[in-house]
């Protein structure tokens, strides 16, 4: 069964924006004047490039405005998936200041009856909660405003009609919107970056607008529209996993620090130069070895030379953050090289925590550390950034992480951010004066993709990923531009609780994120040291990061044959969690533990895949029935556990839970 994805008319349709760039979906008011699409009014076009790659094109046209400003837009094109993205930059190479630019957009129109606007909401209070919402019951409106792209609000969007659809995205990783407005035969969607934009460039300034995304369908199949997105997604999106450029595939994960036997707020703060190896050595022994030792937050010394104490009120990880240098106390001279090392002899590779946008104690990093006073940003929120969109403190930031990752051959770099930038935005562009907003948001949000390009660059020279890991207080930071650069290792901190909440999300999530992770403990809390680690839980838990949450040496009852279980299980599932994903049952809250919850992931070139189903642990129904989209003729569901047959023809299929927390897995494939 082989899939294709092309679309001609959209094919058609991008060749007709470039025969009429006047018709390119991008509007923007320069010096008091409206522009729509480009090469009308006063621009003269003085460049054009044009590439192709398998099957991607990639045009750049850059024009001038009558007062000598450059624009450019890069179009982009995947012929194998009838999708187009676009992005605008605007540079000032004038001696003198630019006029006011404003109301930078895109603007798109798109016919269909019943028009309707589906996805999911961000992280956090919403949990990547669904949403339908019909046009005729009013316009759609959403705005994000923090500066943590994905939190809250989360920008990407399955425009449906009858018979077909829009699948949008807009890359951005600070502030952003979306309108959905009903017109006389469709729907108008407008959508923009640096909500606030409303500024003059001086000389030598360039910004961009977000990248936009725009897949046109018409509906194939039930779940043609997810499917359409994920292949476009892992095809064309999923960074690398090396230099070589080898296609990124599922790993797993753990983190040490509660296997230490010492206080432990969060992150690694109590590991130490003696600790690690027995941890090591005991997941060797017993055959449940990962492939990243997870090393997290708490290493460093604090700004004052000091250091982080767990628990403290005001000198624990989160107080301390800035130096980037080697806690001496805990890891004197080598000894945190060496324990990579060895990892690597046993082929394990490091990831290491960083939060380069926020910065302690800046006088203390003034005196110690070489900081400059004017990059540490205090506004008034408890928070002092660290601000990156200073070109002095961005060389600055990047330096010194830089030699940490590759003074200790660091294999990928894992950053968070547990502050909203955008008050610290604001700030600056108010110091700029008048006609400046939006212009801090710019060069952050610029500076912060180079500076991930940067310690990517690092790790790839050492032999490292080529990726990193996407960190905002969870998930914070998953838009589409960021995501070609990074993998969220844990789509959520909430996803490290109850399994209901692990199970609501990846029936959401997962048509979106391809690739990300949870936590393989179910626990009353994010960061207690025990919990439940049973077959429902792993089962629960198998997604592209696995992320194993154990005591090797500290916990007496530690079960090493639930770990063997659970790692080999995974490792048999592999290779279906970057097919097409199929959600079975109506998506349920995480609070809601009455139903059942039924998901698959298939692979339609070998017509083989995997189907998960849960009864809850509230559930009173003792089976399911599901419908699998794909099953056209005779199929078998094989359980992994009794290894009883199940032949199906009209592809529904009743599947018998008959204990509340159950967890089946049956292997799917064509009679």
């Amino acid at each position: 069964m082989i899939r294709d994805f092309r679309n001609p008319s959209s094919d058609r349709a991008f060749e007709s924006m470039l025969a009429n760039p006047t018709s390119i979906p991008f509007a923007f008011t320069y010096a008091k004047k409206s522009y729509q699409g480009f090469g009308n009014q006063d621009m003269k076009l003085i460049q054009r490039t044009d590439e192709a790659e398998g099957g991607k094109r990639t045009v750049t046209l850059t024009y001038t405005l009558s007062d000598g400003l450059t624009v450019s837009v890069k179009l982009c094109h995947y012929f194998t998936h009838g999708a187009t993205e676009f992005t605008v930059w605007f540079a000032n190479d004038m001696p003198y200041d630019s006029f006011i630019l404003s109301n930078a957009h895109a603007k798109m129109h798109f016919a269909g009856e019943n028009t309707r606007v589906t996805g999911i909401l961000g992280d956090h209070e919403n949990f990547y909660r669904p949403y339908d919402l019909a046009l005729t019951q009013g316009n759609v409106h959403f705005s994000s405003d923090s500066g943590r792209a994905t939190h809250v609000y989360f920008p990407y969007f399955n425009l449906k009609w009858e018979k077909g659809g829009a699948l949008l995205a807009i890359g951005w990783a600070g502030t952003w919107s979306a309108d959905f407005e009903k017109s006389e035969n469709g729907c108008v969607y407008r959508a923009g970056s640096v909500n606030c934009l409303n500024t003059y460039l001086k000389p030598g300034e360039k910004i961009r607008t977000a990248l936009y995304t725009f897949i046109p369908y018409e509906d194939q199949w039930d779940g043609y529209d997810v499917n359409l997105w994920r292949n476009w997604f892992i095809t064309w999106n999923l960074p690398k996993a090396d230099l070589e450029g080898n296609a990124l595939k599922p790993f797993s994960t753990c983190c040490l620090a509660s296997d230490t036997g010492l206080p432990n707020s969060d992150g690694s703060i109590s590991e130490r130069y003696d600790t690690w190896k027995r941890s090591l050595d005991k997941m060797i022994k017993e055959d449940v070895k990962v492939d990243f030792r997870w090393f997290d937050a708490g290493w460093y010394i604090a700004p004052d030379k000091k250091s982080p104490v767990p628990f403290s009120k005001d000198r624990d990880w989160w107080h301390t953050v800035g130096t980037w240098v080697l806690d001496e106390s805990k890891w004197p001279g080598d000894s945190f090289k060496e324990s990579v090392e060895y990892g690597h002899q046993n082929g394990i590779k490091t990831l290491m925590w960083f939060e380069p946008e926020r910065v302690t104690d800046p006088d203390n990093m003034v005196k110690n550390f070489g900081y400059k006073r004017k990059w540490a940003i205090d506004v008034g929120t408890g928070v002092v950034t660290n601000n990156i969109g200073d070109e002095e403190c961005l060389d600055y930031t990047i330096r010194r992480v830089s030699k940490v990752l590759r003074d200790n051959k660091i294999d990928m770099y894992r950053e968070d951010n547990n502050s909203d930038p955008a008050a610290l935005w604001n700030h600056l562009d108010a110091i700029e004066g008048e006609n400046r907003r939006g212009i801090t948001e710019c060069k952050f949000i610029l500076n912060h993709y180079r500076m991930w390009d940067a310690f990517i660059e690092t790790t790839l020279s050492i032999g490292g990923c080529g990726f990193v890991d996407s960190c905002a207080s969870g998930g914070g930071r998953n838009d589409l531009e960021s995501m070609r650069r990074a993998i969220p290792l844990l789509r959520s901190d909430y996803d490290r609780t109850f399994t209901a909440l692990r199970l609501s999300m990846t029936s959401s999530f997962n048509k979106w994120i391809p690739f990300s992770g949870a936590n393989t403990k179910e626990k009353l809390e994010q960061l207690a040291l025990t919990g439940v680690s049973d077959k429902y839980v792993w089962r629960a838990s198998y997604l592209c990061a696995l992320n194993v949450d154990s005591q090797f040496v500290q916990d007496p009852d530690q079960d090493f044959g639930i770990l063997r279980f659970g790692l080999t299980e995974w490792k048999k599932v592999n290779p279906y969690l970057l097919k097409e994903f199929y959600a079975l049952t109506p998506w349920h809250s995480g609070e809601d533990k009455r139903g059942m919850t039924a998901y698959c992931y298939f692979d339609p070139e070998t017509e083989k895949g995997v189907l998960f189903a849960f009864r809850q642990e509230e559930c009173e129904e003792d089976s399911l029935c599901v419908s699998l989209p794909f099953a056209e003729g005779q199929w078998t569901l094989t359980d992994e556990d009794t290894g009883e047959t199940i032949v199906i023809a009209d592809k529904t299929a009743r599947l018998s839970l008959p204990e509340k927390r159950m967890a089946r897995l049956l292997w799917m494939k064509r009679a």
